[in-house]
């Protein structure tokens, strides 16, 4: 948990490894340190997949008392995310949103703005103007 960040935190969800860490060096290179960032990449095995307790892991490392938006690849990503947000109980799972944008595109504009401390919907809504 990083619960000294005034700043949203971001967590990038890929079914590759590379992938997630790859976004979430992209993010980094674009921002600085002054955002909460982790990603889960892969099944619990090391293949392609996510899991569960990664997510729950990268949230907890991205943690902010701001929130934290969430970036998932595929529908299992997201689908594991749900799940990791509900093991997160109240009420910190209230405080975490999966954002329908693309991965790398939204993650970057999301990471943008909460690096200027905007609040968790604006960061959420500014990622969601990516979609098609």
């Amino acid at each position: 948990m990083n619960p000294k960040s005034a700043n949203v935190g971001i967590v990038i969800v890929s079914h590759s490894p590379l992938v997630a860490e790859g976004a979430a060096d992209m993010v980094r290179q674009m921002v600085g340190d002054c955002v909460p960032l982790a990603w889960s990449g892969g099944n619990a095995e090391g293949g392609l997949g996510t899991h569960a307790a990664g997510i729950l892991a990268a949230i907890e490392r991205a943690w902010s008392d701001a929130g934290v938006a969430v970036f998932v690849d595929l529908g299992g990503a997201e689908t594991n995310s749900e799940m990791a947000i509900e093991m997160l109980g109240e009420p910190r799972s209230g405080r975490v949103i999966i954002c329908n944008a693309p991965l790398v595109e939204g993650a970057v504009m999301a990471a943008a703005e909460a690096s200027g401390g905007a609040v968790l919907a604006r960061v959420v809504a500014t990622a969601q103007e990516l979609s098609p």
